[in-house]
Formats: structure tokens, C-alpha cells, sequence
């Protein structure tokens, strides 16, 4: 999302080149997110990233389920140590 708008596009790779070819849009829809919403979304891109995502994001119910993956050997915990899943 960019600045609060989740945008997607056409499915299939035709439509969306016909899209372009024609000077439109290949956009399908967007919706507004709210506060909670771009929350999880961070954590999610975050997860995916080599530096992880701060524990400080999780509620406390995801703090606990970090702790369980930490113990179970999914996560790093040189980095959760630091204050981060990883």
C-alpha cells in the first residue's frame, strides 16, 4: 500500500497488457486501510525482510506466539534478543 491505498490489478497478463495498450489503467480496484490494517501489513513486508520486523510491532498475543517460535527454533535469537523477529 502507499500512504494508507491498497491498489490491485487485472489477473490475467493479457487484460492487463490490453490495459496499457490501450492507455488505460490495468488497476481492478483499491481499498482504504485503516490503522490496524497498515499495522499488519507492515509486520507481513517486515517478516520478509533480512533485518526482520521490531517486536515492539507485535500486540501481545503475537509477542507470545514469537516467543513460542523462538523456542521452537523458527526464529534468530541473536536478533530477537535484539529486538526483532527474524
Amino acid at each position: 500500500h502507499v500512504g494508507g491505498v491498497r491498489w490491485w490489478n487485472v489477473k490475467h497478463p493479457g487484460a492487463y497488457a490490453a490495459a496499457l495498450a490501450e492507455g488505460r489503467s490495468p488497476g481492478a480496484g483499491r481499498e482504504l486501510l485503516g490503522a490496524e490494517d497498515r499495522r499488519v501489513e507492515r509486520i507481513l513486508l517486515e517478516l520478509r525482510l533480512s533485518e526482520g520486523c521490531p517486536l515492539d510491532l507485535l500486540l501481545p498475543a503475537g509477542r507470545e506466539a514469537a516467543a513460542r517460535h523462538l523456542a521452537d527454533g523458527l526464529l534468530d535469537p541473536g536478533a530477537y534478543a535484539k529486538g526483532a523477529a527474524v
